[in-house]
């Protein structure tokens, strides 16, 4: 079983503020082959509407740091999470034109339209549950424009909602009545080449589950990435193997890293 975990942050995201050396020395501790440190590049801040600016100018020296730290031990690629891109496709093309040279992009949409004031799903108050269905149809929206836009590996977390709905506000929701939205989706993504990633969410409920899963498969859907969304070194490889079962459970064969953005498959 070859063991990955393609969606990791370090202190280059703004939400961590953990070393790269700890990344990838709780990679090895975990047993993996192979990681990738995926930090945040998001287009916009929530709620605000001008760009957000990055300086990726410490990007290759926290990489090689991060080489020196695996000591041949585990591979880790190059990777960011893009976040928020059908804000603005132009500028998105732009910052990845500016970056050197990656192995590997995950596709994300943290936030909500413009009807609720571009808003971080993680900020959204406690709602309704036709609320809370307002709001999932609307994040599906976005995400069928970034599927269509495809300039990226897989796409993140894909029932990302469901992380702050269920999870934070304790609410009981599902996709479940979505089922034509996502199989847009995920045609426009096997469409562009695109995969998505099962995104282990530090443990609990895969982001998507096992019936999207399933779907993703019976639509021919084959690239697919496992990711913990570590942003601290206890959940580095989380639930690697049987994030695995789970997969071969849902019908697909294979596990997927990157190299310079060509899908490697590695048999489960």
């Amino acid at each position: 079983m070859y063991l990955s975990d393609y969606h990791t942050h370090c202190s280059l995201s703004f939400d961590s503020k953990t070393p790269v050396e700890d990344m990838v020395r709780a990679g090895i501790a975990q047993g993996l082959q192979e990681m990738c440190l995926t930090d945040h590049v998001d287009l916009f801040r929530p709620r605000e509407t001008a760009h957000w600016e990055h300086d990726f100018s410490n990007r290759e020296e926290t990489f090689a740091r991060a080489d020196q730290a695996a000591d041949g031990k585990i591979i880790v690629r190059r990777g960011i999470e893009l976040g928020e891109a059908m804000r603005d496709f132009a500028y998105a093309d732009e910052l990845l034109s500016r970056l050197p040279e990656l192995d590997f992009v995950i596709g994300s949409q943290h936030q909500l339209s413009e009807k609720y004031d571009w808003n971080d799903l993680y900020f959204m108050p406690e709602a309704t549950e036709q609320e809370a269905r307002e709001q999932i149809a609307d994040y599906l929206t976005l995400v069928l424009e970034t599927a269509k836009w495809g300039k990226f590996s897989v796409l993140g977390h894909l029932t990302l909602p469901l992380r702050y709905m269920n999870e934070n506000h304790g609410m009981h929701m599902s996709f479940d009545g979505f089922e034509d939205e996502v199989a847009q989706v995920f045609r426009a993504l096997i469409e562009n080449g695109c995969g998505i990633e099962c995104n282990v969410n530090r443990g609990n409920t895969p982001l998507p589950d096992a019936k999207w899963l399933r779907l993703y498969h019976e639509l021919s859907g084959e690239i697919i990435t496992i990711g913990t969304d570590a942003h601290t070194p206890e959940f580095v490889g989380m639930r690697a193997r049987e994030t695995q079962e789970l997969l071969k459970n849902c019908g697909l064969d294979y596990v997927c890293t990157f190299e310079k953005k060509k899908p490697v498959f590695h048999k489960i």
